[in-house]
């Protein structure tokens, strides 16, 4: 019964919102930020507190590793499930996050259109190698000029069980040689979890969507630098979601 009340709440906190955002996407671009921006400041507090209260999952930001950030800096991450964007973007204050993803997600009802009318970063599926390195390059720019906070997730790919894939270095190096910023890595855990209806429906019951900034790393000067990065970043994080694993159900740590 309590899963059944957990989606219709869910589909009920999501449907005005993401109604709006789709009539107004083709017609007014300044009217589809509004509702993209409403949707990633107030209608992720209304996602997570229903689950907190159905399912007793919370989502558990721990701010204090925030607070040696400069004011801005390029994130590395672990990648769970389409509301790692709105965990970042709440995390990290919502409005400057910007995000690279791939172009498939532009066919998502809200997260597609969220998305392009914020000016994230899509990479498109066809045309290789260098059609993906310029929107990179590209992206980068904008970040840099609009003081934004851009976010990669070097796996490529989300993981569907939760375990740690590999880290892809090309993605990274063209977006850091072209800000050429601080890099934060961070870890998150619980996503996974929350990919599917039916994950929700059947197996969410206590837990925790945590996310933790681990290491803050100065601007890397050569190739070295930046293979030294994404190296000590994957140990991190994977060190990090072992730690996690290892609590109770319903522990509140972060």
């Amino acid at each position: 019964m309590l899963s059944f009340i957990t989606l219709v709440c869910l589909l009920g906190a999501l449907a005005f919102p993401t109604f709006m955002l789709c009539i107004t996407y083709p017609i007014s671009h300044k009217w589809a930020l509004f509702w993209s921006n409403y949707i990633t400041t107030h209608t992720d507090r209304v996602v997570f507190a229903i689950l907190r209260y159905y399912r007793g999952f919370n989502c558990l930001e721990d701010k204090e590793s925030q607070k040696d950030l400069p004011e801005q800096f390029l994130v590395i991450s672990n990648h769970q499930s389409l509301l790692d964007i709105v965990l970042y973007l709440h995390f990290f204050g919502g409005l400057r996050t910007r995000f690279v993803a791939k172009d498939a997600l532009g066919k998502a009802p809200m997260v597609g259109k969220m998305l392009k009318s914020q000016e994230h970063c899509m990479i498109p599926r066809k045309g290789g190698v260098s059609v993906a390195m310029r929107h990179l390059e590209q992206f980068g720019k904008r970040v840099l000029e609009r003081k934004e906070i851009p976010v990669i997730f070097p796996e490529g790919t989300r993981s569907k069980d939760g375990s740690l894939g590999s880290f892809y270095a090309a993605g990274f190096r063209r977006l850091e040689e072209t800000v050429k910023l601080p890099v934060a890595v961070c870890a998150l855990d619980g996503g996974w979890k929350l990919s599917h209806l039916k994950t929700i429906m059947k197996n969410l019951n206590k837990g925790a969507y945590r996310t933790k900034v681990l290491k803050l790393y100065p601007a890397p000067q050569t190739k070295e630098d930046e293979k030294l990065i994404l190296e000590e970043s994957r140990g991190l994080i994977q060190k990090q979601l072992d730690a996690w694993r290892a609590l109770p159900s319903d522990s509140l740590e972060v």
